[in-house]
C-alpha cells in the first residue's frame, strides 16, 4: 500500500475555511447580511486572531437547513 505525502494527508484532515467575502459571493449576499448570519448563530464560524472564517461544511449544512426550512 502506497503512503501519501504528509502534505495530502494534512489537507484532507483540515477542513476548507472561506472568508466572508468568499460567503458574500456564494450566497450573493452583503456583507452585513453575512455578519447577521454569523451573530444569529445560522451560520456557523471560527475566529482566528481578527479574521472570521467559515468551514465549507458549515455553508453547506446552512443551505441544506434553509432548503428543508422552504420546503416544510
Amino acid at each position: 500500500m502506497a503512503l501519501l505525502p504528509p502534505a495530502v494527508l494534512h489537507a484532507e484532515a483540515a477542513p476548507a475555511l472561506l472568508t466572508v467575502p468568499q460567503v458574500m459571493a456564494r450566497l450573493q449576499l452583503g456583507r452585513s447580511a453575512v455578519y447577521d448570519l454569523l451573530r444569529s448563530g445560522q451560520l456557523a464560524s471560527i475566529t482566528l486572531g481578527r479574521a472570521r472564517r467559515i468551514p465549507a461544511h458549515a455553508l453547506t449544512d446552512f443551505i441544506r437547513t434553509r432548503l428543508e426550512q422552504e420546503a416544510a
